[in-house]
């Protein structure tokens, strides 16, 4: 270290004007960090058309000059340029190594990651990128003098001479390349998310959403919320298996090569073959899937002011409770009896930054027990249940800590978070053993549901928030702009598990569902109404039209 800091003071001038640091900051920021959004220009150029692919390099540095100057004052200058460094030499590495992009949606994610996830990020890779590219330049900028001119109007002269001529440097690219930047950006909308520090406006605008916007006043949908009568005389024992992080490119059930669903093959499992989500990131799709809003109407704000469908069950008498073994479920679940699963809780089957899935089955079994039990001490009739189960599914990139060692049936598998160091093969192997524990996990809940089968109609959804790029076209994770998202992130599996004795005690004809699920095209718009259409709770906020079981109802 001390090697390394001499090494430095020899490239550290003993002063130098705010204008001069501005400038090679700038520079900085248009050439090296913005190094992916100059190589996909680069990418999208006319062939032959070397001169515009040179310029987005200088057009960019030309911004920063003006932007970077209105903060270059004492004590505003370095704290900020540093912040920008080490943000962006991060944002640098994602792009460069996962082809992510730091829009609202990213943002909105990182911020309500857990912090196992977010150490499941940090790698040998990751730490190299940002000493290089954001530590060794803010050592730099932090053990530089910057000195200003002693008079206020040289100074301000300087300073103004300084924007005009980056304002100079913008206008010459605009005047020469108008029409291409005109061409490549009208047909690639998306660029504009690329452009780094971008990440720094994303993350004012949602803290200043989140935290300091007046809240929508709430709105109580479905206070209408009843029970129809079952065909029978048991209560209602559904389980909402929310996925995360699984494509239905990857399951056996949607015509996978591979048999990713060896346990739950020969149980009976309906699967929707066309089922689109609502966003390619948990934080946006998973208060999205649960809310009446639909993909093309939903905000985060308008549906944390409204009731969602577990409110709605609640709503109609039914005891709902909420799993959670996936670090957070982002609001979903505020009104409801939630229980959170700690990744330090003294089990075989967590590590302290995380628990396997079967996890889930464990609560589920010994909450059903209670249930059981407190329902013989006092005499009183079982009541209708709705239990969600939040997996941590396939969620990347330490997709091998998703199962346990003995579970693993595809090798070799990548066993190291920078998957892009891994050959394309070895990360589809760890991820379909992901895909088939959570299978396994499905099973096993299954299991369970029989054992309570004679005293109620019990039924399983399963329902992924959104999927994953595993190195096609260069993508890796999810996260991606839904406008050019694609399929692997936004095609996700949905499954159901309903028994012959349910669909009887709800009228509901089977074969009916099996055709639509096989010829029908669907999405997290549909899952609000169709919960409640299984479940049997009829109200006013239910669309027909989005209920899946509408048109299979028995009069």
């Amino acid at each position: 270290m001390k090697l390394l800091l001499k090494t430095l003071s020899s490239f550290t001038p003993k002063s130098i004007s705010y204008e001069a640091m501005t400038c090679i900051i700038a520079v900085y920021f248009g050439l090296v960090l913005n190094f992916p959004l100059i190589r996909k220009i680069y990418q999208l150029s006319a062939d032959g058309h070397v001169l515009f692919s040179l310029s987005p390099a200088l057009l960019l540095s030309g911004c920063f000059m003006v932007i970077f100057s209105l903060f270059a004052f004492r004590f505003v200058f370095k704290p900020l340029m540093i912040l920008l460094l080490l943000t962006s030499s991060a944002a640098m590495y994602a792009m460069l190594k996962y082809n992510v992009m730091f829009d609202y949606g990213m943002i909105e994610n990182i911020f309500e990651t857990n912090s196992g996830e977010a150490i499941s990020y940090i790698s040998l890779s990751s730490i190299g990128y940002i000493f290089i590219f954001g530590v060794l330049p803010s050592v730099w900028l932090y053990r530089t003098k910057l000195t200003s001119s002693p008079s206020f109007t040289k100074a301000l002269f300087r300073r103004v001479g300084f924007v005009l001529v980056g304002l100079a440097i913008v206008g010459a690219m605009v005047l020469f390349f108008y029409k291409d930047y005109a061409s490549v950006g009208r047909n690639n909308k998306y660029l504009n998310k690329m452009i780094i520090p971008a990440h720094i406006y994303n993350t004012v605008k949602y803290l200043n959403r989140r935290y300091f916007t007046e809240k929508l006043t709430f709105n109580p949908i479905g206070q209408d919320a009843q029970l129809t009568v079952n065909m029978n005389d048991k209560p209602t024992l559904m389980v909402v298996v929310v996925g995360e992080t699984a494509r239905a490119q990857d399951m056996a059930y949607n015509g996978y090569q591979r048999n990713t669903n060896p346990y739950t093959e020969n149980l009976g499992m309906i699967a929707l073959q066309n089922v689109s989500s609502c966003g390619t990131a948990t934080a946006h799709s998973l208060p999205c899937m649960f809310s009446s809003l639909t993909h093309d109407n939903y905000n985060r704000e308008a549906a944390d002011a409204q009731n969602n469908v577990l409110d709605v069950i609640k709503a109609a008498g039914v005891d709902v409770t909420w799993f959670e073994n996936d670090g957070g479920d982002k609001d979903v679940g505020s009104r409801i009896n939630k229980i959170d699963i700690s990744p330090s809780e003294p089990n075989p089957l967590c590590d302290g930054l995380s628990c396997y899935d079967e996890i889930l089955v464990e609560k589920l079994s010994q909450k059903l027990q209670q249930v059981s039990e407190a329902s013989a001490l006092s005499g009183k009739s079982l009541e209708n249940e709705f239990i969600a189960l939040h997996t941590i599914g396939s969620h990347g990139p330490t997709y091998w800590q998703r199962y346990p060692a003995d579970k693993a049936l595809f090798g070799p598998a990548c066993r190291r978070s920078d998957i892009e160091n891994c050959s394309d093969q070895e990360i589809v192997n760890v991820y379909d053993n992901t895909i088939a524990y959570t299978d396994f996990v499905l099973a096993k809940t299954i299991n369970v549901l029989k054992e309570y089968q004679d005293k109620y109609n019990v039924a399983l959804v399963y329902l992924s928030d959104h999927g994953e790029s595993l190195g096609e076209s260069g993508m890796y994770l999810h996260g991606t702009p839904y406008s050019i998202a694609p399929s692997q992130q936004t095609h996700v599996p949905w499954l159901m598990w309903l028994p012959q004795d349910f669909t009887e005690a709800k009228a509901v004809d089977r074969k009916c569902i099996v055709d639509h699920a096989m010829n029908g095209e669907y999405s997290h718009d549909n899952l609000f109404h169709t919960l409640l259409g299984l479940y049997g709770v009829s109200t006013s906020v239910r669309d027909p039209k989005l209920d899946i079981t509408t048109d299979c109802k028995i009069s």
